[in-house]
């Protein structure tokens, strides 16, 4: 099991990278570390989590670039410079085309706020999912970790985590449960595996030795 360079992709506050952090200081990932956190914008709670955690920081600003083809190519090339093997998506908000996922295949993972396949793919991020979850009236709900393909959303699962929807929930309310129950638990276990090198893909499924 050899040690691997971790960048985690940030767009906010940064919640789930406190999720991260918190279990690489737990020694969840063994020798392997949170090597970069990188943010598609300036002045997010995310950088400072990670400046008060002794981790390199860049910040590659969308407007900073004419299309989604020159930014990804700049993302691309960032991530292999700083020599990362693992790419964790932790609310990073700005699309990315296939230039990113071809030269990190099954090296990029996302966590999702719902049980994919529902309530996924375009336009489900943030709170529209758990907009979308109550209406629909579910009665459970979760979280998904999965590798990240250019379909958005539809790459293989590697974790699911269930949550029950409450009778008076809100948006707000459910967001909160999904992340307390599920994202900050699969998603560091998901980084886990990964480090250990307990994944294999075979015919777009996640298999767990």
């Amino acid at each position: 099991m050899s040690k691997k360079n971790i960048a985690v992709l940030v767009s906010g506050g940064g919640t789930n990278l406190q999720s991260l952090i918190d279990s690489q200081k737990a020694g969840l990932f063994g020798e392997s570390e949170i090597t970069l956190v990188l943010s598609s914008k300036e002045g997010v709670y995310a950088l400072e989590r990670a400046k008060q955690n002794d981790i390199a920081t860049k910040v590659l600003s969308r407007k900073d670039y004419d299309s989604i083809t020159d930014y990804s190519a700049a993302l691309a090339d960032t991530l292999v410079k700083a020599e990362i093997d693992l790419v964790v998506l932790a609310g990073f908000l700005t699309i990315i085309d296939e230039q990113v996922f071809e030269r990190f295949p099954y090296r990029i993972i996302n966590v999702h706020p719902a049980l994919i396949p529902s309530f996924c793919g375009k336009g489900f991020y943030g709170l529209h999912v758990h907009e979308a979850a109550l209406q629909k009236g579910v009665k459970v709900s979760g979280a998904t970790v999965h590798f990240v393909t250019p379909e958005c959303d539809a790459g293989p699962i590697i974790l699911q985590k269930a949550v029950n929807v409450e009778q008076d929930d809100t948006p707000e309310t459910l967001q909160k449960r999904i992340m307390e129950q599920a994202e900050w638990k699969i998603l560091p276990e998901a980084v886990r595996l990964f480090c250990e090198d307990r994944l294999t893909v075979k015919d777009n499924k996640v298999f767990i030795k």
